[in-house]
């Protein structure tokens, strides 16, 4: 079992995570939150366990579900705040909304709603570290239907000829949108996706954050190596519906009895609460932990409404190459 200070590290994190994302989807219900936002509940200890043992310099590529990977990597969350409110003070100056977060500095390169779109730009990333023979790691972070995209075939195949720096972080909350894994496929198999690549691939707990992290060192640690990719297929669960506050039944599609298989029972946040306490590590750590994230979230909403939302002259801002409108 690993450290204790690591484990209130890893707490932190998760709570981080969990808090913002209950505000998101508060002020997404009352209507203030315009854009749409997909929320990472349920699925906190797969951001906050492989991003715990990347440095700065490596890079995470995130999809529609990213509000958790940017929080886990240390990127601001006032920012993140600010754009999901679609302000000018956010991270992508309010164009981008909940959806299109970036962060270079802390190695946030880019997320998209298009599934799969940010695989192939990792591995592509990974090249460039191996050329240039930079000990850096690239790591795309995917949901279950990504992988029955062509791209993702195509960039799992390029890293594995070239013995790329990549870790392959498969979500995999069994739902894509609103349809089953099993609805999609003839078998649940995708913890043996790497085979057809000679790939090592591993099937974690995906709500068990110190399982993740130890998956993850071990990938990291092989890519950083110039051992080559790895995949891992992290099992979760995500707590509300596909998009923002709702659950999914407002789509015809009722998981009662599956959440509550994974809600409370296997929160992340509580499962390594209990091996916390397990430890000897005092309630009122928690009690601190708790309030002090907690106040962290409701500065950076009020960060996020007071500040200015984009002018209408810096439209085409960013869009052209050494434009200055």
């Amino acid at each position: 079992m690993i450290e204790v200070d690591i484990q209130k590290r890893l707490y932190k994190s998760m709570v981080l995570i969990r808090y913002a994302e209950e505000a998101i989807g508060d002020y997404r219900r009352d209507g203030v939150i315009k854009t749409p936002c997909h929320l990472y509940i349920g699925q906190e200890a797969i951001a906050v366990g492989v991003c715990d043992v990347l440095k700065r310099e490596d890079t995470v590529w995130g999809t529609h579900r990213s509000h958790g990977h940017y929080l886990a990597k240390g990127a601001n969350l006032s920012q993140m705040m600010a754009e999901v409110f679609g302000r000018f003070t956010g991270c992508s100056k309010g164009r981008g909304g909940s959806m299109h977060l970036v962060s270079p500095k802390e190695g946030i390169l880019g997320t998209v709603p298009i599934v799969a779109a940010t695989i192939p730009i990792a591995v592509g990333a990974a090249l460039a570290y191996s050329m240039k023979r930079e000990a850096r790691v690239s790591v795309p972070f995917f949901g279950d239907g990504s992988t029955e995209e062509g791209h993702f075939f195509e960039s799992m195949n390029l890293a594995a000829i070239y013995k790329l720096p990549v870790v392959f972080v498969l979500e995999n909350n069994l739902q894509a949108s609103h349809m089953h894994l099993l609805e999609r496929r003839t078998s649940d198999n995708l913890d043996r996706l790497g085979d057809f690549y000679n790939m090592p691939s591993e099937r974690v707990d995906g709500n068990d954050v110190q399982a993740v992290r130890d998956c993850a060192e071990k990938a990291v640690s092989r890519a950083r190596r110039g051992d080559g990719p790895s995949i891992i297929e992290a099992r979760t669960f995500r707590w509300r519906g596909h998009v923002d506050w709702r659950e999914d039944d407002d789509v015809g599609l009722l998981r009662e009895d599956t959440l509550s298989m994974w809600k409370p029972a296997k929160c992340p946040i509580e499962l390594l609460k209990r091996q916390m306490l397990a430890r000897g590590v005092e309630q009122n750590f928690f009690d601190e932990a708790d309030g002090e994230v907690l106040n962290n979230v409701k500065d950076a909403v009020e960060y996020a409404v007071t500040s200015p939302v984009p002018d209408d002259t810096q439209l085409l801002t960013h869009v052209f190459v050494n434009s200055e409108r």
